[in-house]
């Protein structure tokens, strides 16, 4: 093992791949160390939006044929009530999550990122990084060990503003998919969503305020979609997590770094999480070729300020049905509103284009 790099990266989840893959992309040494092995999964919608397949693209990912499926939009569907749009600019991936994992594992590895597996980091300090094996110099420290990171917390970043967590749980059903958008169905506790993963998979996720809540459980809710799925064997146990919104005052102090959800998080009902890690990796490697944290700091704003408008949106449609009720009949009979707020949402659009799609739509919102 090497005892000096220019990087170190604490975490080897998804986010810490990708800045330490668009680390080496600009030369520098990097090394990897997270404490449990390569492969591990965890509860996730499996969507990556385009704009993350774009910043996948950039690193030199590639998904073999057949281990993931595009979708070209987003479908809302509450009792008879449908709205679809379709992207403006690309298509959206779904991929398991440990088929994202993999690919990155081995591109990591084909760019010469030193990955240390099974390796727990006891403590940063001035020096470096702690191992149970000595301390590694480095020049730049990045933290990438999720939404309860022990990088944060020895920063001291840990205080910023966050929202009340909701429960989510995920399964796989072998049935081939019947749309080529992921669906959202909206009920009155929870919202399902369903993602293309494979040609003949699916991958269904619920996400509720209320704790507990299963996939069958919400299924009985939407009678439609358990007919669609009737019949469907299970490929995958079901697996849960927590979700919710947190936003940090800062997201690095000296030459430590946070990415991933370590450095904040929108819900999971934006479907934005892998798509903001993937370009946080790209902003924070520029931002370390550059030697100015502070150059992250402004890009990482900017990089969530959309997903988080569509966060306040979605979260306030969850909560108050009236208003969802309201919402999804614009979205349905004048669907231009949908396809502009998808546009925004995704960064196919302008800021005055986003602007004029905001007052347009708030005021079709307000009016009888």
């Amino acid at each position: 093992m090497q005892r000096d790099t220019d990087v170190f990266v604490i975490g080897g989840g998804p986010a810490g791949l990708a800045v330490a893959i668009a680390a080496r992309q600009k030369g520098f040494r990097v090394t990897l160390a997270d404490p449990v092995g390569p492969g591990a999964d965890k509860a996730c919608g499996e969507g990556v939006m385009p704009e993350g397949v774009e910043a996948l693209r950039e690193l030199g990912v590639e998904v073999p044929a057949g281990e993931a499926r595009p979708f070209c939009g987003i479908r809302f569907l509450d009792g008879g009530r449908v709205a679809e749009a379709r992207f403006a600019k690309g298509q959206g991936l779904g991929i398991r999550r440990t088929t994202l994992h993999r690919v990155l594992v081995e591109r990591a590895e084909a760019c010469g990122v030193q990955l240390l597996w099974r390796t727990k980091v006891s403590g940063i300090s001035a020096e470096g990084v702690a191992l149970a094996s000595g301390v590694v110099r480095t020049r730049w420290i990045c933290g990438a060990d999720g939404g309860h990171s022990r990088v944060r917390r020895w920063l001291g970043l840990d205080r910023g503003a966050g929202r009340a967590p909701r429960y989510g749980t995920r399964r796989h059903f072998r049935v081939r998919a019947w749309s080529d958008c992921v669906e959202v169905y909206w009920g009155r506790e929870s919202q399902l969503y369903v993602a293309p993963v494979g040609e003949e998979e699916l991958c269904i996720a619920t996400i509720s305020r209320v704790p507990g809540i299963r996939v069958e459980q919400a299924l009985a809710v939407h009678p439609e979609l358990a007919a669609r799925l009737a019949g469907a064997g299970t490929a995958s146990g079901e697996r849960g997590g927590v979700t919710s919104s947190l936003r940090l005052r800062r997201v690095y102090r000296g030459r430590v770094a946070l990415v991933g959800d370590a450095s904040g998080s929108v819900d999971a009902i934006t479907g934005q999480g892998l798509s903001l890690a993937f370009q946080q990796a790209h902003a924070l490697a520029a931002a370390m070729e550059a030697g100015d944290l502070a150059q992250y700091q402004a890009a990482h704003g900017r990089i969530r300020r959309r997903p988080e408008m569509m966060a306040r949106l979605l979260l306030a449609m969850d909560g108050r049905p009236r208003l969802r009720a309201r919402v999804l009949r614009i979205l349905s009979e004048e669907p231009h509103h949908f396809t502009r707020l998808l546009a925004a949402h995704t960064g196919a659009a302008s800021t005055m284009d986003c602007a004029l799609g905001g007052l347009g739509f708030g005021w079709r919102l307000v009016t009888p």
